[in-house]
């Protein structure tokens, strides 16, 4: 059921409009640096890491071979959630973009508000710096489940939204390649905000 707790919360930002998502994935992600992911419940962080995937010319795509019932979301609308599960133990989510079949997997959070809420989605005394620092533990701090996977970013009747507080994203930052596939490694279609303590793995520089 769709939750409407949004009506009832002051959300950090504005909801980004259709057709910022309406381009190609690579144009999309580096932009989507510094917006922020957020939940009606209160849990919000801003988008610090992301990574391009480019459906049928993208081999490391879900989309590389076409539409399946497990990936139809991404060949859906512009700016709904993606979610997948994977390695049988992590949820993993992409905003959609177009042309279909193309999206940004959103790979890391700061978090900014919420943060009592994500320690217990993620209990063991999780570090702040760690609590969204990687895909899988994003989507278990903000509660992102298979349950998510269709709906609309814009509209935020189910509970998220991709907003904009008015930071811009970082000037001049280059891609590097992507992480954790085996296809399409020297693609250079990952993007962090520069010295985030954030991003997943080594702290980036420059």
């Amino acid at each position: 059921m769709p939750c409407h707790a949004h009506r009832r919360i002051s959300w950090p930002g504005t909801p980004v409009a259709r057709s910022f998502f309406e381009r190609p994935s690579i144009a999309v992600a580096p932009q989507l640096l510094n917006k922020i992911l957020a939940r009606a419940d209160g849990r919000a962080g801003r988008i610090v890491e992301v990574e391009a995937y480019a459906g049928s010319i993208d081999p490391a795509a879900h989309t590389f071979r076409g539409k399946t019932t497990r990936n139809a979301v991404m060949f859906g609308p512009p700016g709904h959630l993606y979610v997948y599960f994977t390695y049988g133990m992590h949820w993993c989510c992409n905003c959609v973009c177009s042309p279909a079949g193309e999206g940004v997997l959103i790979r890391a959070l700061e978090p900014m508000h919420g943060l009592e809420l994500m320690q217990e989605a993620r209990p063991g005394g999780t570090a702040h710096r760690d609590l969204c620092r990687g895909p899988g533990r994003l989507t278990q701090a903000l509660g992102i489940t298979g349950a998510q996977n269709g709906i609309d970013l814009i509209r935020a009747l189910d509970g998220f939204a991709i907003l904009d507080d008015g930071v811009a994203p970082p000037a001049g930052v280059s891609g590097t390649p992507r992480i954790g596939i085996r296809v399409g490694v020297d693609l250079p279609w990952r993007w962090r905000v520069p010295n985030s303590r954030y991003v997943s793995g080594p702290v980036a520089k420059g």
